[in-house]
């Protein structure tokens, strides 16, 4: 066979290359389809990459909501993880009081969001900021809900349980405070008799005889709105106004209309964890005093009143007691606040023997003899 019989029984294809660039020739339509390809490959990863996203700051953001609640109010979590660090890296006995309210934060953030310290050591600087961000984001909606929900709440428990002349309305914070006579009352330091008018003008007139601030407790904290000088302990944290802000904050607003009686018992699981956790926070005492003051938006500072130091005060009386006989005292209250808001439980007392006179097991012994009756029968 010839050479160019061979050639035309099998034919080949040559590679053209019309430029030094080495580029094979390709039509435009597959050059385009391809295109669309890979586009649509990345338009995909995108989206699921922002979902992800998406999902991540969600969770952040809700995870978050607990924190202004049950943690710190004020503090910032950078302050807290930094306390942690150094204390780790310095090993040190010794510190102040400011660094001890830094770890106890730093400790009750760990058992809140149990996720969030081995998460620190796994993300970097700039995935923990973004984490840190979104947190602190969620943080601060919830407190800005719970002062708003508290503001119109307080207003309304206010007018029905002491029936002022001049009723507080639920939108206006300029009538609260000590020139509404009511709030003047229950914001009035418990050393000093608010129906003396001499106290009253001081107060309001805001002279150096009468300065109101975090070192005094506010006659609203005590049961009954009434303090004994020789005790000063006696009834501190059990007013009412207290137990209705605590369940509309961690329960359910509906619920705080009952806040004479015990509580009833359906959220007892872990109840008493949950009642201290938040009363060492201090949560719901600095929300009413806010709610009763005239401030109008929230500051740290009112007056002469520094609200942290007012919710340091709170957290060091649970936590910060001078001896066991104090702790014997802080456990009872703590106690109480459980039967208020969760009720009373008695699961332990149902002992093998109680349960068998109960009713679902009589019942089943009850089967049990009519089956045994009948086999012996046939």
């Amino acid at each position: 066979m010839s050479e160019q019989e061979s050639e035309h029984h099998n034919p080949t294809h040559a590679l053209t290359f019309p430029d030094l660039s080495g580029a094979v020739p390709t039509s435009a339509e597959a050059r385009a389809k391809r295109r669309i390809t890979a586009l649509e490959e990345e338009l995909q990863m995108m989206q699921q990459e922002k979902g992800t996203k998406q999902r991540k700051t969600t969770y952040y953001v809700s995870q978050g909501r607990a924190i202004r609640r049950m943690v710190v109010l004020y503090t910032s979590l950078e302050d807290l993880i930094a306390e942690n660090d150094r204390r780790y890296k310095e090993q040190l006995e010794e510190n102040t009081t400011e660094q001890d309210h830094l770890q106890r934060g730093y400790i009750t953030l760990a058992q809140v969001v149990p996720w969030l310290h081995p998460k620190l050591s796994e993300l970097d600087i700039d995935d923990c900021e973004d984490m840190l961000k979104k947190l602190k984001r969620g943080a601060d909606a919830a407190r800005g809900d719970n002062t708003s929900t508290l503001k119109d709440l307080v207003a309304a428990w206010v007018n029905q349980d002491f029936r002022p002349s001049c009723l507080l309305k639920a939108d206006d914070k300029h009538s609260r405070g000590f020139v509404h006579d009511t709030c003047g009352k229950l914001l009035c330091p418990s050393e000093w008799d608010w129906s003396d008018p001499r106290v009253k003008a001081g107060i309001r007139d805001r002279t150096s005889e009468y300065i109101v601030s975090e070192n005094s407790w506010p006659l609203f904290l005590y049961e009954n709105y009434t303090v004994d000088s020789n005790n000063l302990e006696e009834g501190l944290f059990k007013s009412k106004i207290l137990v209705q802000a605590f369940k509309a904050t961690f329960t359910s607003p509906s619920l705080a209309k009952e806040a004479d009686g015990d509580g009833d018992g359906a959220d007892i699981l872990e109840n008493n964890r949950h009642a201290r956790c938040a009363l060492n926070q201090a949560k719901v005492k600095t929300c009413v005093r806010f709610a009763l003051s005239g401030v109008t938006s929230w500051h740290t500072i009112d007056g002469d009143f520094d609200y942290e130091m007012f919710w340091n005060n709170i957290v060091d009386f649970f936590e910060d007691v001078p001896g066991p006989v104090a702790q014997c005292r802080v456990t009872r209250l703590l106690e109480w606040w459980t039967r208020k808001i969760f009720g009373r439980n008695h699961r332990e007392d149902l002992t093998p023997d109680v349960v068998s006179k109960m009713s679902v097991t009589a019942l089943a012994e009850q089967r049990k003899a009519i089956e045994d009756a009948a086999f012996d029968s046939d």
